[in-house]
């Protein structure tokens, strides 16, 4: 297979490799990280609040939503997981908070820590999060498009659309001459 293919991240992973992918994640982490209980209690602003993270340093790869269908993610080999999924939702506080923090290696998934407490906070609510995603509303993702990082390109289409609808002429389309 690898003559016919070579080791393109366009292929989708088969069933052996999608096996040894949650077998190297079930690896990467310590079995004493598995037992640690999230700190950070559930509460509306801990979910608003990672909410904002994730749309903010999340969402590029594994979408508002966690379902991991935008670009990045899906062209990344393997690529990201359906955080929604029981292979993810059956990992404990202590796995993921391990996962988010020190990333795995061979994956695009980054290493998050940095030894801070409030980073630390940051990924135990992140935690609290990812255990949402299956019941996450259609308000919530709306509030998080909102927050996702935008292009210059993006942000420049925005300002002209406030300052169209404000009534700002020097927005208005130019005639576009081809040659």
């Amino acid at each position: 297979m690898i003559g016919t293919h070579g080791l393109s991240a366009r292929e989708q992973p088969g069933a052996l490799e999608q096996w040894v992918a949650r077998r190297a994640r079930t690896l990467a982490v310590p079995k004493d990280a598995r037992s640690i209980k999230n700190p950070v209690p559930d509460s509306p602003q801990v979910q608003a609040d990672a909410r904002a993270h994730w749309a903010d340093h999340c969402a590029a790869c594994h979408a508002n939503n966690g379902r991991g269908d935008v670009e990045m993610g899906k062209h990344m080999y393997p690529p990201a997981p359906d955080m929604r999924l029981p292979e993810t939702q059956q990992m404990t506080d202590g796995e993921l908070f391990f996962v988010i923090q020190n990333g795995i290696r061979m994956t695009g998934m980054p290493a998050w820590g940095s030894g801070t407490h409030h980073d630390e906070e940051d990924s135990w609510k992140l935690v609290r999060f990812i255990r949402h995603l299956p019941q996450l509303t259609a308000d919530e993702e709306r509030e998080m498009q909102a927050l996702n990082p935008k292009s210059p390109d993006e942000l420049k289409e925005e300002q002209e659309e406030r300052d169209f609808l404000n009534g700002d002429p020097s927005h208005e389309h130019a005639e576009h001459h081809h040659h």
